[in-house]
């Protein structure tokens, strides 16, 4: 049983992954209508795509007042389907209004 914390925190996060750019902007556009901060995620090669998605919506609805708040970089220990684990680096970056 989750919390009610837990499920609105989790409402407020992107993850990004393999779709187009435009995909993950809407979303946390919808999601910036209704949250007053959204979390843009992303690991690995994917974390490029979440800086860009950041980016457009900063630039490109600036006028509206989005700006870019606190920005996480970390990384996680993963195994791999070989059995070895490796590090992969992992970016948290928060959007709000």
């Amino acid at each position: 049983m989750t919390s009610r914390a837990e499920t609105r925190r989790a409402s407020n996060e992107i993850l990004i992954g393999k779709k187009p750019l435009m995909t993950y902007v809407t979303a946390t556009l919808v999601q910036l209508a209704n949250e007053p901060t959204v979390l843009v995620k992303a690991r690995g090669r994917s974390i490029t795509r979440a800086v860009d998605v950041a980016q457009i919506i900063v630039k490109r609805m600036g006028n509206i007042g989005y700006k870019i708040g606190r920005v996480k970089i970390d990384s996680q220990l993963i195994q791999s389907e070989d059995g070895k684990e490796r590090n992969v680096s992992t970016i948290e970056i928060e959007i709000s209004r």
